[in-house]
């Protein structure tokens, strides 16, 4: 299996080989009228052939941008191979964009193509090609209004579906044939330090690195047999498009597709899964939702989890189990930890998390129950995974585990961890200062602070770069978000803060001008404490943030906001002589207030 991921030339050959071998075995799994229903190995190729002639008989060439719009289903994965199929570069864009992030990705990308889901996930692209002048073709997956397409030549994905199945595959495996793993499979655009979200250039080599990676962690610790994935988290994200979908493509796997948060839990017993990729926040709200169900068991069973965290602790901490826990966790083994798996459905493997830094807390806790938890560590611009906790290295909750295969990792003198090897990005599409600068020496500079510890693995202590990462896995560039505040009359200064956390707040300064003549046209004292107290002011000031969100994404969006005591200033430490803000120092100093708006 590994010798196939190392020796495929790119990621659709990959693919085709591996369609070949299972045939008419399951391989995408979706719900459709109540019941889960599949398409298979075979199926599932021949459309991707008859879409990729299809692309190019529409006229899109070798190296054209085609951005996909679409929830998790079985047409991204078909679409995304089609697109490579054809010679094209697959341009993932996230549901919860704006106009104005869809213009960006557009215009930035010069996309000659859309995959679009449904009429309302058009609405808001529809504009942004309109004022772009981008994308003469728009292919959808679901009846669209041709009002909404305007002047873009619409396709149906039926159209698509047309053709010589047969011929359509000769002339892909002709065309793949010139298709190098150096050569672009996607860009995926993630916020910069600047707020412009750049375009990840991942080569094919790039994923089949991570993908074989990845591959042996299943293939030593666990065995690979009759795997199935569960797609949760959004294919426009490159941990979920690599790890949730090329993956399971390298290990001959089933994937299938969730319906969404709210029936995640259902999907999770219903399907079954062997293999997860999820993000800390999943694991968050599972541990708090377990917790309460086995409390409502009674004493008995509070009793149990209790005795499985305290066994699991010691081990955590001695790394091995004493002999006097033996009866107590084989005692566990038949009651407690067989029910809290059957909640994941009885047969899953592990849970890879990724996208954002893992509690150690939250991790032990699912250790304690029985299930295994892994934690990956990486970025779009390395494939995205790095590393991972493996069992056979020792799982230890608070670091991410050693290096995947065929990646070097080393520390640099100021501790930034430096990632090099086929994973690594071919640079930011059309930002060769960015590129240069990113891949000083033939190293990805990641921008995060850690160590290797005594077993290889990798400690993260710190991030240098300002980027904040929910606790999702969403990147969300606060320097953007901070300056579209300081925009608007009412604000001087402001912080954005949310890393690891579900929604974005800010720390604000008011404008001195400003609240003065508020507090002059209201009767106020103009005095900060008092007007900060004011329901009035505040709501000023909420409208402020208010109007600032509706340029923003949902992720971005700021849900609350506190006041700061006083302007930031070079004389207090809260601002360089450059004039950019310490973060550290305002959160030190603010901490407790922002932590209170959660």
């Amino acid at each position: 299996m590994l010798s196939d991921i190392d020796n495929a030339q790119n990621l659709v050959a990959l693919f085709l080989q591996r369609a070949d071998e299972r045939g008419d075995a399951p391989f995408l799994g979706f719900k459709a009228d109540g019941e889960w229903q599949t398409i298979s190995w075979a199926d599932t190729a021949r459309r991707v052939c008859l879409m990729a002639e299809n692309i190019r008989k529409i006229g899109l060439r070798e190296g054209d941008r085609v951005v996909i719009v679409s929830e998790n289903r079985p047409e991204w994965c078909i679409a995304d191979l089609a697109i490579m199929a054809a010679g094209c570069i697959t341009t993932p864009a996230y549901t919860t964009n704006t106009e104005a992030d869809h213009a960006h990705i557009l215009d930035d990308s010069g996309a000659s193509a859309i995959v679009v889901s449904n009429a309302r996930l058009a609405k808001p692209l529809v504009p942004a090609i309109m004022k772009t002048g981008r994308a003469d073709h728009m292919i959808a997956i679901e009846p669209i209004a041709s009002s909404q397409s305007g002047a873009i030549t619409p396709h149906s994905w039926d159209e698509m579906m047309e053709g010589d199945a047969d011929a359509a595959r000769k002339a892909v495996d002709a065309r793949i044939a010139d298709i190098q793993r150096s050569d672009t499979a996607c860009i995926i655009y993630t916020s910069g330090t600047s707020g412009a979200p750049r375009g990840v250039m991942q080569p094919h080599g790039a994923v089949l690195c991570n993908v074989a990676g990845a591959a042996e962690v299943l293939i030593e610790d666990f065995g690979i047999r009759d795997e199935r994935f569960l797609s949760f988290l959004p294919l426009s994200h490159a941990y979920e498009h690599t790890g949730g979908q090329f993956l399971p493509i390298g290990a001959g796997a089933e994937i299938y597709y969730s319906e969404g948060l709210e029936k995640l839990a259902s999907n999770i017993e219903e399907v079954r899964p062997t293999i997860m990729v999820v993000v800390p926040r999943l694991f968050e709200v599972l541990r708090t939702r377990i917790m309460k169900q086995v409390e409502k068991q009674g004493k008995f069973a509070s009793y149990l989890m209790e005795q499985a965290l305290i066994i699991s602790q010691h081990e955590i901490r001695s790394g091995r189990k004493r002999l006097r826990d033996r009866p107590m966790d084989l005692l566990l083994e038949r009651t407690l930890r067989p029910k809290i798996r059957q909640k994941f459905g009885g047969r899953m493997k592990a849970m890879v998390s990724g996208g954002a830094p893992l509690n150690p807390e939250v991790g032990n806790f699912f250790e304690a129950m029985g299930l295994t938890m892994l934690q990956g560590y990486g970025q779009t611009e390395s494939g995205p995974v790095v590393s991972c906790n493996r069992p056979k290295a020792g799982l230890k909750m608070d670091t991410v585990g050693p290096p995947l295969r065929d990646v070097e990792v080393k520390i640099a003198e100021d501790g930034e961890i430096l990632v090099r090897g086929e994973l690594v990005m071919k640079g930011y599409w059309q930002r060769p200062e960015d590129t240069e600068r990113t891949l000083e020496g033939g190293w990805l500079h990641t921008g995060d602070v850690g160590h290797v510890d005594e077993k290889g693995r990798i400690k993260i202590t710190d991030r240098k770069k300002d980027i904040i990462v929910n606790d999702k896995g969403d990147n969300v560039a606060p320097q953007k978000l901070e300056g579209m505040l300081t925009l608007q009359p009412e604000i001087s200064q402001a912080m954005i803060v949310g890393d690891q956390r579900p929604y974005m707040v800010a720390l604000i300064v008011p404008d001195p001008e400003w609240s003065q003549q508020w507090a002059k046209d209201h009767g106020v004292e103009h005095d900060m404490p008092t007007l900060t107290a004011d329901p009035g002011f505040r709501s000023a000031i909420k409208a402020a943030v208010d109007r600032t969100n509706q340029d923003l994404s949902v992720i971005e969006k700021v849900r609350k906001f506190a006041f700061a005591d006083e302007p930031f200033t070079v004389d207090n430490n809260m601002m360089t002589p450059t004039m950019k803000i310490r973060r550290h120092q305002i959160r030190e100093t603010y901490g407790e207030r922002l932590d209170g708006l959660y």
